[in-house]
């Protein structure tokens, strides 16, 4: 079997940092928290989202907080999100994957029905074989929405796929089923979090599939 990738979206696919810190900093107005720069940002952030609530606040948010940030986050995000483009090269490369006769797939942890109509608006659903985004509550992390995806992908062995995302937990949902992974500096993680998870670490998305393929000739 050839290698199938599984793709990340936002901070990946989508370039969307700006809506991201934008929604972020809203949030955290909520409750009377200072704005934070995208370099910070990636120095805390973390996932499940709670865990970097509670590294900005210095203890973890109360269910009130936490359902009150992550409301202003969804609300802001989507009227931000509209000015976000795809990260450079994502087309090309889609494009030059699948007409090599090589699968993809999208596994975002955006709503599942928030996601689907976003990725057709971008022009590039016919890609994939399939796009599955987050069931159930915000909040979570991706490893069981990966076991899900991973059983839904029909003859896909799970030793011949490769996650590529920008985030500690694209590489652990990886490693859960058996996939390896590869992560992209360009989103939510700064390149010293990336590199403790273990797994390779570039800097464009270019690299990242010159290194999937690499990984699946070892």
């Amino acid at each position: 079997m050839r290698t199938h990738l599984v793709w990340d979206w936002n901070g990946t696919l989508l370039d969307d940092n700006h809506a991201v810190i934008g929604a972020s900093n809203a949030a955290f107005a909520e409750i009377g928290l200072p704005a934070i720069t995208l370099e910070r940002y990636r120095e805390l952030y973390c996932i499940p989202v709670p865990r970097f609530y509670e590294r900005l606040m210095g203890r973890m948010p109360t269910d009130a907080e936490w359902l009150r940030m992550d409301a202003a986050f969804h609300r802001h995000y989507v009227s931000l999100r509209a000015a976000c483009g795809l990260t450079e090269g994502v087309e090309e490369l889609l494009t030059e994957w699948a007409a090599a006769g090589r699968s993809q797939s999208l596994l975002s942890m955006y709503g599942h029905d928030e996601l689907l109509p976003v990725v057709r608006g971008y022009g590039i659903e016919r890609h994939f074989v399939r796009v599955d985004g987050r069931t159930g509550p915000s909040g979570g992390t991706k490893a069981a929405h990966m076991v899900r995806h991973i059983a839904a992908l029909e003859g896909v062995d799970p030793r011949r796929v490769v996650v590529i995302g920008d985030a500690v937990d694209d590489a652990l949902a990886a490693a859960h089923v058996g996939a390896s992974a590869v992560l992209y500096t360009g989103g939510s993680h700064s390149r010293a979090a990336l590199a403790a998870a273990g797994v390779p670490v570039v800097d464009s998305l270019t690299d990242a599939v010159r290194v999937a393929e690499e990984i699946s000739e070892a």
